[in-house]
């Protein structure tokens, strides 16, 4: 699974990489070295209407369209990939709404007997990259107000070799050459299933690292060595 994730990068280099347009509306995108479920992720999507990419910003952890009360949903932080297509609550927005989930890093942990070693997973480059994700909007009401929310979740599949050592799954990262095709809400199913079973990324420089704090209140580069 992938359930913390880190992105140090500035925005004007999160537009840089995703081509987003400069005028486009910039959301507050704070540093955060320990992003968690049911926090903040800056998404990259299409926008149709406007015939560009926009970035915005969603809760991580994805409650579907259908529910009633959106209490009731325990939130899906991810989708695996071999069931996303026809699983109930994510092959509506597999179909119709995907993004990129932005990051420059992830985290996974590797059992030593006890002992849950945490290590950093990023790029040679250390260049934001985006995680194939989808998501859902939900409205109704919440606290006695009419609320529209919305949320996303991370794709992840079996590890490349060099993330099977620390663990037995990883998120999908999709490549800079298929953003447009997966952003695309016309792109048949058949180039979307190309894409996560055979063009992902998998190139990864996995690091162990000596401190990982347990809270995801706990943001800042130096809590984590």
């Amino acid at each position: 699974m992938c359930g913390r994730a880190r992105l140090s990068s500035d925005v004007s280099e999160i537009k840089l990489v995703f081509s987003i347009p400069p005028e486009c509306p910039t959301p507050n995108v704070p540093a955060n070295w320990n992003a968690a479920p049911t926090g903040d992720l800056p998404v990259v999507r299409y926008d149709p209407k406007a015939g560009q990419r926009s970035l915005d910003v969603m809760r991580w952890g994805l409650v579907p369209f259908y529910v009633a009360d959106f209490r009731d949903c325990k939130p899906m932080i991810n989708a695996r990939v071999e069931t996303v297509a026809t699983n109930r609550a994510f092959r509506d927005s597999f179909k119709k709404r995907r993004c990129l989930v932005v990051a420059d890093g992830f985290y996974e942990w590797r059992h030593e007997g006890k002992k849950k070693l945490p290590h950093v997973i990023q790029r040679a480059d250390g260049r934001p990259f985006g995680l194939a994700g989808i998501w859902d909007r939900w409205k109704g009401v919440l606290h006695g107000k009419q609320e529209r929310i919305e949320t996303c979740a991370v794709i992840t599949r079996n590890p490349t070799a060099e993330v099977a050592a620390v663990h037995d799954r990883m998120p999908l990262v999709i490549d800079t050459k298929d953003h447009e095709a997966w952003l695309d809400p016309k792109t048949d199913v058949a180039m979307l299933h190309d894409i996560l079973d055979h063009r992902y990324v998998k190139d990864w420089i996995v690091t162990p690292i000596e401190t990982m704090p347990a809270s995801s209140r706990k943001r800042q580069m130096a809590l984590f060595a």
